[in-house]
């Protein structure tokens, strides 16, 4: 027998121990803990020191949820009996778990006192309804969440803006105690810590740090791999050419790929809260793509990403150097003076002010508008609407001062929170519970690539949309013309989404009903990014469609056509027919011919008042008869500039100008 040391008997040999135990070296451990707490040192001097320079800025405002809750308290007191009888309930729904609990342990069936939504997708593990044990717990949680919640909606004498923020916060308290949440009480968590023993949970402390790291002492949760994508090349790929470009903006030209060309221009306005290319993510989901192939000149707007020599841009040059003079470049590009145009989100609502405004200066270059997603009045304007009120503006301008913009992770934090149980605590399972690594995702890289605000604008928008609704309500005055949403008498296809949390369809509607020309309302399922991005090849969230535009959107939907599928084909008809306001013709074909034409009884203004267009559409039929789809010389001369193989963009080394391909 080899004689040992006493320093050797300290550890023993690892040939000599059971296989499966496990041996760790007290000086690596003790040099990985120095490395992980000079780590950790770093992270929080930059978080203090972020703190510093922004005045110690949150979203949420801890000081505008603490007055929303002391005034939840102060009227939820004041009414006891009412308070002593939810407590009564939730007593008794604690009562009935624990009868239908037992009756599982001794073998035999019970029906389960509370049950996640049909969208819930927290607990579609099968161990959860499975175990006696992890079935009790989930009921306990939906139990007491939906209790607390709807306790919290019964209480009455608190203002609808302090109802708002209590229910929205007390809805992200309660997803945030979920048990999928925590390593201790998620049965998938349990089993991946046994199978990796504990790797995961490092591998996760790993991911958090990198998280803190990338936000400078912030947690920015890192949704899908970030090297994964390149634009240009397996991102954002459709052919096309910077044409024209400005301090704000440079506009891009696509090429149709069809042998017949329609004549008159397609002009996209994004969203400048993030990228264009969410327009042209891949290939199979690329409306820019789709659109070229249905024989479309397609332009789009690629917006800057400011900084602070642009702090002073406001709205109002927003419009006039975005799609005001993106239309004297299309002229310049084309030939041709006239041009549809659609709108995307906040793109949307500018698109509502620059017709409004062209509509005062007599101006009808753009000859049908088209929304997606877009508010254009904002007294309905959804959960976006609690970040939103004086105090919180106030702030938020103190915030922009230094810098003169928004930096754009803050909003991408506001669209999270939106959205928590899919955009933050299904990420906090993956990443840092289970240790796995993000996906590669490209509708979530596009989601992270976010851009900064000017503050000029951003206050402009705040306030006089969400806060005065001054848009809708004829108040607001842009290029030096007041704006009336009524004067505006172009042909509109509008498309909302049933489950959009950040332009709800039923403020879409009612923005739908302040236009004074002829409308076609469409509400798409999913929300507001798949309800626009909805490829027809995918077959996924059907549309809804009526003629009509009676008072209520409940009248409307409950006047509405279901139909199968993506929602582009029947706006492509609707364009074809320049902006004709029908049922599509080609919804007609796919569906046996059920529907009729109802546009005699198109309801437009607000009043709905009856307007015959059937002169207008015969004289429109007899123009395009006369030109059909024949490619003039200035469209041919465009089409000879811009070869599908065409150079990228010209180069411009300003922040936010990415090259296309």
């Amino acid at each position: 027998m080899t004689k040992t040391s006493s320093k050797d008997k300290t550890r023993p040999d690892p040939q000599d121990a059971p296989a499966d135990t496990l041996f760790i070296d007290s000086e690596e451990a003790q040099r990985a803990a120095q490395a992980l707490n000079e780590r950790c040192q770093r992270i929080m001097q930059r978080f203090w020191q972020r703190q510093a320079e922004t005045n110690g800025f949150q979203i949420p405002d801890p000081l505008v949820v603490g007055k929303a809750f002391f005034e939840l308290g102060a009227a939820m007191f004041s009414d006891p009996a009412k308070l002593a009888e939810a407590q009564a309930k939730l007593w008794q729904g604690y009562a009935d778990l624990f009868e239908a609990a037992s009756k599982r342990i001794g073998g035999e069936a019970a029906a389960p006192v509370a049950e996640p939504a049909k969208d819930d997708k927290r607990f579609k593990d099968g161990v959860w309804s499975e175990n006696v044990v992890f079935d009790t717990l989930k009921q306990s949680y939906l139990l007491t969440s939906n209790w607390v919640q709807q306790a919290v909606r019964d209480v009455d004498g608190l203002d609808p803006k302090t109802r708002d923020k209590v229910n929205f916060y007390t809805r992200q308290w309660v997803n945030a105690l979920s048990p999928t949440n925590f390593a201790a009480t998620n049965p998938k968590v349990i089993e991946r810590t046994l199978e990796t023993k504990g790797e995961n949970l490092v591998k996760g402390l790993d991911h958090l740090l990198e998280d803190l790291e990338r936000g400078e002492g912030q947690l920015r949760i890192s949704m899908t791999d970030d090297t994964a994508f390149t634009l240009g090349e397996n991102i954002a790929v459709s052919p096309g050419k910077v044409v024209f470009q400005n301090d704000l903006m440079q506009l891009i030209q696509y090429a149709p790929t069809t042998e017949k060309v329609a004549r008159r221009p397609l002009l996209i306005v994004p969203p400048w809260i993030n990228k264009f290319y969410i327009l042209d993510l891949q290939p199979k989901n690329s409306l820019i793509k789709w659109c070229v192939d249905q024989g479309h000149t397609v332009f789009v707007i690629s917006w800057v990403n400011p900084d602070e020599s642009l702090a002073d841009k406001a709205f109002e040059d927003y419009m006039l150097e975005g799609p005001l003079a993106a239309l004297d470049a299309i002229k310049q590009a084309t030939g041709e003076d006239e041009a549809n145009m659609i709108g995307y989100c906040i793109g949307g609502t500018l698109l509502s002010a620059t017709l409004a405004h062209m509509a005062a200066k007599g101006d009808t270059r753009i000859q049908s508008a088209t929304f997606f997603a877009s508010q254009a009045d904002f007294a309905e304007a959804g959960d976006l609407q609690v970040f939103i009120d004086h105090d919180q503006i106030a702030e938020l301008e103190t915030r922009m001062q230094e810098k003169g913009y928004l930096e754009g992770a803050a909003m991408v934090d506001t669209f999270n929170i939106l959205r928590s149980n899919d955009l933050i605590w299904s990420y906090v399972v993956n990443n840092y519970l289970l240790g796995r690594d993000p996906m590669a995702f490209d509708l979530l890289y596009w989601n992270s690539d976010a851009t900064r605000l000017p503050a000029r604008m951003h206050l402009f928008y705040l306030k006089e949309c969400y806060l005065e609704n001054n848009l809708a309500e004829g108040r607001m005055t842009l290029g030096g013309e007041k704006l009336d949403l009524g004067k505006v008498k172009v042909p509109m296809f509008i498309q909302s989404s049933r489950e959009d949390h950040i332009a709800p369809y039923r403020s879409i509607y009612r923005g739908a009903r302040s236009f004074g020309g002829p409308v076609q309302f469409m509400v798409a399922g999913s929300g507001h990014i798949a309800g626009v991005i909805n490829p027809p090849d995918a077959n996924k969230y059907q549309p809804w469609l009526n003629p009509d535009l009676p008072d209520t959107p409940e009248e409307w939907l409950a006047g509405a056509t279901e139909y199968p599928g993506s929602w582009w084909p029947a706006w492509a008809e609707w364009l074809r027919l320049c902006g004709r306001l029908r049922l599509p013709r080609v919804l007609q074909q796919q569906h046996g011919g059920l529907l009729h034409d109802r546009r005699r009884h198109a309801r437009v203004g607000e009043r709905g008042v009856v307007q015959q267009q059937d002169d207008h559409h015969r004289r429109r039929r007899q123009r395009r008869h006369r030109a059909g789809c024949r490619r003039g010389p200035a469209v041919l001369h465009a089409e000879q500039r811009l070869h599908p193989h065409a150079a990228g963009p010209v180069d411009d080394q300003r922040e936010g100008h990415r090259r296309t391909p």
